[in-house]
């Protein structure tokens, strides 16, 4: 529902409290998100490490190592990074859990506040600051700025 109409709205017609509450929402989101990269990034990390601790087993099982390569193979290859959870477990129950969870609080928000436009302090600012600039120098096509290079 847009409120241009009410007083105090600004861009995307939300007032102050509504604008800074789905900043806060967007600025969340995308933290989380980048944490979900985070975890990604570990799952691949901690995968790479099992891969080698694979070949050391196998190197050491030729280099007449048995027990050793035999606690690799029973401890360690087949435990979970967390647990007994392998960390593609972690990084599926994650996105399907907390992070569709959060990124559908915050998108109903956006919806039901802003008609669903991202970005609504951003295109304040953009607004604002563009508003006072002296010309169009920061437009890639004005005509005065290519003539000055």
């Amino acid at each position: 529902m847009s409120r241009t109409g009410d007083q105090g709205a600004d861009d995307c017609g939300l007032t102050a409290a509504e604008r800074a509450a789905l900043h806060d929402l967007e600025l969340g989101l995308e933290h989380v998100r980048r944490g979900y990269g985070a975890l990604v990034t570990f799952h691949h990390q901690i995968g790479r490490g099992m891969d080698r601790f694979d070949d050391a087993r196998a190197r050491l099982r030729e280099a007449g190592h048995g027990d050793l390569a035999d606690r690799l193979r029973d401890e360690v290859l087949p435990a979970g990074a967390i647990g007994d959870r392998w960390s593609y477990e972690l990084v599926a129950d994650f996105r399907e859990g907390f992070l569709a969870d959060a990124t559908a609080v915050e998108t109903d928000a956006r919806d039901a506040l802003a008609d669903g436009v991202h970005h609504c302090t951003e295109r304040r600012q953009q607004r604002r600051w563009r508003e006072r600039a002296r010309g169009e120098a920061w437009r890639d096509d004005d005509p005065d700025a290519a003539a000055e290079e």
